[in-house]
C-alpha cells in the first residue's frame, strides 16, 4: 500500500470443512463408480489392489499434495500460481486448456444422467419393454433362450430394449462423425438445465460453493449405502462380490495391470486440471494442506472400492437373472451407467423407485465435479485479469455466465443424432491419460528441479509448521516423473485409433480433430518455454532461474498477521 499497489484480500473458505467437501465432491466422481470397479475384476479382482496401493503412495499423493500446497502457498489459481517459476507458466495454461475441455464434455453425462431421471417416473421403465416408437423389430425382451447346454445367449439379431432406448432414443445415433444430423430438442432443455443448476452452484466463489458440496459430496454416500444394502439381498449378489475380488496372482505379471491403475488414479484424483490449485488457494496460509492431502487420498481411493461391492452385487444378481457369466453383464464407463445398470433395475421389484434413486445419485455425483472444476476455470480466468483493466472489472458473476455459455454452445455439437462421436472425440483426447501424465510430469520437474524441491519443502513447511516426509521430495524429483514417463510411452506404443463399439472406426480427420484438441494444452508448455526465452534478454541461465518472491506483509485491525499478494519478479 506504501508503494501505490493494492493489496486484495483474497477470499478464504468459511470454514475448512468447506474445502475438504470441495476436493472429495470435485475428485470423487463418476470414475470412482463406474471405472474402478471394472478395472478391479479385469486385472486380477483384490490383486489389483497392490499396484493400485502403490502407484497412490507414490503417484497420486505427492502430485495431489502439490497441487494443493502450490495453491494454498501463492494464493493464486491454476494458472498464476505458477508464477512459482515464470519460464513455465505454459504449465497453468495448460490446465485450463484441460479443465475447460473436461467442462465442456463432463456436462453430458449429467445432461444424459438428468435425461434417464425424468424417464424414471413411470412404469414400466421406458426401457424395460419393447413396443415404443424408438423400437425395432428385432427388439425383444427374453434373453433367456436356453440351448442344449444350458447357456443363455442373446437369439441373433436381437437387440435389448435398453440398449435401443439409449442408442435410438437418447443418443439417437446417426451413421457417423460425418453424419450430424438433427439437434435433440429434449436434450437441448436438459443441457440448459443443468448448466443452470452449476451456474447458480458457483457464482458466488467459495460462499456459495462451500455451501452446496456439503450436499453434492455428502448424498452420494447416502444412496450407495441404501443400494449396497439392496444389492446384497438380491439373489447371486454373493458370486458377483466374490468374482469382483477373487485374486489372480498371475495378473501382476501383466503391464497393462500396472498401466490401468496408474491412469486411474491419475484420473480419479483430478491431477493436472487446476482446480486442485485453485481450490487450495482459498485456504487460510497455515492450514494443514499436508494432513488434508492423506485424508483426501483416502476417501478418494476407500470410495473407489466400496463402490465396486454396490455395482458387483447388482451385476451378480443381473448375471444370475440371465443365466449368464458376470463377464458378460461387466462393462465400464457410460456402458455401465447407462445400458447395464438400467437393465439390473428392470429386473427388481419396484424398478422406478432404484432407477430414480439410482440417476440421481449419478447426477448429483457428477454435479460437484462440474461446478467445482468450472470454478477452478474462473479462478483461474479472473486471477490472471488486471484488476485496472476492462476486463479484471468485470464482476465474477459476468464471468462465471460467459463462460458456461461458451461452454454450452460447444455442448450443442453433441447433442445431435452425431453427438456422441463428438462426446468420444473430447474424453478420448482431451482430458485422456497422456494430456494428464504430461501435466503431471512436467509439474513434478518444475517444482523438483527448476523451483526446487528442497526450496519448496521449505516453505510448505513455513506454512504447515513442520517438514513433511522427505518420501515427498524424492517422489517429486525422481519417482512420480519416473512413472509418468513409463505410463505415457506406453499409451503412445500402444495407441490404437479411435473406435465406437468396436463397429465404428473414426475417419482419419476424426482422428486428426482428437490430437488437435490433445496437443492444444500438451504444447502450452514448451511453447511458452521457447516464447519467454526468445522475448527475454540474457543468457538461459539468467532468464531460466525462478525470481524471488516479494510477500507483503501487513497487519490487520486485530493484530494478525496476514500474507497480502505474492508478486513474481
Amino acid at each position: 500500500e506504501e508503494e501505490g499497489i493494492p493489496v486484495v484480500e483474497r477470499e478464504t473458505w468459511t470454514r475448512q470443512m468447506d474445502f475438504i467437501m470441495s476436493c472429495v465432491g470435485f475428485a470423487v466422481g463418476l470414475g470412482n463408480v463406474w471405472r474402478f470397479p471394472y478395472l478391479c475384476y479385469k486385472n486380477g479382482g483384490g490383486v489389483f489392489l497392490i499396484p493400485y496401493l502403490l502407484i497412490v503412495f507414490i503417484g497420486g499423493i505427492p502430485v495431489f499434495f502439490l497441487e494443493i500446497a502450490l495453491g494454498q502457498f501463492m494464493k493464486q489459481g491454476g494458472v498464476s500460481a505458477w508464477n512459482i517459476a515464470p519460464l513455465f507458466k505454459g504449465l497453468g495454461l495448460a490446465s485450463m486448456v484441460i479443465v475447460f475441455f473436461c467442462n465442456t464434455y463432463y456436462i453430458m453425462i449429467l445432461v444424459w444422467g438428468l435425461y434417464f431421471l425424468f424417464h424414471s417416473f413411470t412404469n414400466p421403465l421406458p426401457w424395460a419393454t419393447c413396443g415404443h416408437p424408438w423400437n425395432t423389430p428385432n427388439c425383444t425382451q427374453d434373453f433367456r433362450r436356453t440351448c442344449h447346454n444350458r447357456s443363455a445367449v442373446q437369439a441373433e439379431g436381437m437387440r435389448s430394449p435398453v440398449i435401443e432406448f439409449w442408442e435410438r432414443k437418447v443418443l439417437r445415433l446417426s451413421g457417423g462423425l460425418h453424419e450430424p444430423g438433427e439437434i435433440s430438442y429434449e436434450m437441448v432443455l436438459c443441457l440448459i438445465a443443468t448448466w443452470i443448476i452449476v451456474y447458480f452452484c458457483m457464482w458466488k466463489g467459495v460462499k456459495s460453493t462451500g455451501k452446496v458440496v456439503y450436499f453434492t459430496a455428502l448424498f452420494p454416500y447416502l444412496v450407495l449405502v441404501v443400494l449396497l444394502a439392496h444389492g446384497v439381498t438380491l439373489p447371486g449378489a454373493l458370486d458377483g462380490i466374490v468374482y469382483y475380488l477373487k485374486p489372480d496372482w498371475s495378473k501382476l505379471g501383466e503391464a497393462q495391470v500396472w498401466i490401468d491403475a496408474g491412469t486411474q488414479i491419475f484420473f480419479s484424483y483430478a491431477i493436472g486440471l487446476g482446480a486442485l490449485t485453485a481450490l487450495g488457494s482459498y485456504n487460510r496460509f497455515h492450514n494443514n494442506c499436508y494432513q488434508d492431502a492423506f485424508v483426501l487420498a483416502l476417501i478418494n481411493s476407500g470410495t473407489s472400492f466400496f463402490a465396486g461391492f454396490v455395482v458387483f452385487s447388482v451385476l451378480g444378481f443381473m448375471a444370475a437373472e440371465q443365466g449368464v457369466d458376470i463377464s458378460k453383464v461387466a462393462e465400464s464407463g457410460p456402458g455401465l451407467a447407462f445400458i447395464a445398470y438400467p437393465k439390473a433395475v428392470t429386473l427388481m421389484p419396484l424398478a422406478p423407485l432404484w432407477a430414480a434413486l439410482f440417476f440421481f445419485m449419478l447426477l448429483i455425483l457428477g454435479l460437484d465435479s462440474q461446478f467445482v472444476g468450472v470454478e477452478g476455470l474462473i479462478t483461474g480466468i479472473m486471477d490472471m485479469l488486471p484488476p485496472k483493466s476492462v476486463l479484471g472489472s468485470l464482476r465474477r458473476e459476468v464471468v462465471a455466465a460467459i463462460c458456461c455459455i461458451i461452454c454450452f454452445l460447444i455442448d450443442m455439437s453433441m447433442v445431435t443424432e452425431g453427438g456422441m462421436y463428438v462426446f468420444q472425440l473430447f474424453d478420448y483426447y482431451s482430458a485422456s491419460g497422456i494430456t494428464l501424465l504430461w501435466q503431471a510430469f512436467w509439474e513434478c520437474v518444475v517444482i523438483a528441479w527448476v523451483y526446487g524441491a528442497d526450496r519448496f519443502m521449505d516453505d510448505v513447511a513455513r506454512m504447515i509448521g513442520y517438514q513433511p516426509l522427505p518420501y515427498m521430495k524424492w517422489c517429486w524429483s525422481y519417482i512420480t516423473p519416473f512413472v509418468c514417463v513409463g505410463v505415457f510411452l506406453f499409451h503412445v506404443v500402444n495407441y490404437k485409433p479411435l473406435t465406437y463399439n468396436t463397429v465404428y472406426t473414426y475417419p482419419l480427420w476424426g482422428e486428426a480433430l482428437g490430437w488437435a484438441l490433445a496437443l492444444s494444452s500438451m504444447l502450452c508448455i514448451p511453447v511458452t518455454v521457447l516464447y519467454k526465452l526468445l522475448r527475454c534478454k540474457g543468457s538461459l541461465r539468467e532468464v531460466s532461474t525462478p525470481g524471488y518472491i516479494k510477500f507483503d506483509i501487513v497487519f490487520t485491525k486485530t493484530k494478525k498477521l496476514r500474507i497480502g499478494s505474492v508478486y513474481p519478479c
